[in-house]
């Protein structure tokens, strides 16, 4: 169900009374995070930016939905790597918190590794959790759920290249803009919303 102005604007004056981030709030409302400054500040309506809400919470709410989602991603990632004519990938990452689940599914039906990349501060900076897999000379995808300015996926892949990992991949269920890569990475999304 979608939220109207004023419920988001509730929302994220309570998630920021509980000490989030405005980053883990945009992740929480599948919103940018200029979108979420942008409620914060009470403006006017007419000086809204221009984005969209993603609610997929039906999704979400059932490990089998996500795991239908998940299976999408695999095919998606095993038919890019015969496009760039790839051996197999070895670790697929997920973006906290909202990517996590569906890298763990995709992991799962390509049999490779799981790494997670916390993305903890407003600016998109964060870093690879040390309890999951390495990505240190591997070739690895990249999973987020939302694509809205691409810095946190950008901050993403910088943060793996300096691990020395080979990014051949980032993939997000919803991508929001109109790109086709993310610092030159190959960017796919099942779904693209663009305003026209």
């Amino acid at each position: 169900m979608a939220l109207s102005i004023d419920e988001l604007r509730g929302k994220v004056a309570e998630m920021t009374g509980q000490g989030l981030n405005t980053q883990q709030i945009a992740d929480e409302l599948s919103i940018s995070q200029r979108t979420v400054m942008w409620l914060d500040s009470g403006a006017a309506e007419v000086d809204h930016p221009d984005d969209i809400q993603v609610g997929w919470r039906t999704i979400g709410a059932r490990p089998n939905r996500i795991n239908a989602i998940g299976a999408i991603m695999a095919d998606i990632v095993l038919e890019e790597l015969e496009i760039q004519d790839l051996a197999d990938i070895d670790t697929i990452v997920g973006i906290s918190l909202n990517g996590i689940l569906f890298a763990n599914s995709i992991a799962d039906q390509l049999d490779v590794d799981v790494a997670i990349f916390r993305s903890v501060s407003e600016e998109g900076d964060g870093h690879l959790s040390n309890k999951y897999g390495n990505v240190a000379g591997r070739k690895v995808v990249v999973v987020d759920d939302v694509l809205s300015s691409g810095e946190t996926m950008r901050k993403t892949i910088k943060t793996l290249q300096e691990e020395g990992a080979e990014v051949v991949l980032s993939m997000v269920m919803v991508n929001k803009t109109e790109e086709n890569a993310i610092a030159s990475v190959p960017l796919r999304g099942l779904i693209r919303t663009v305003r026209v």
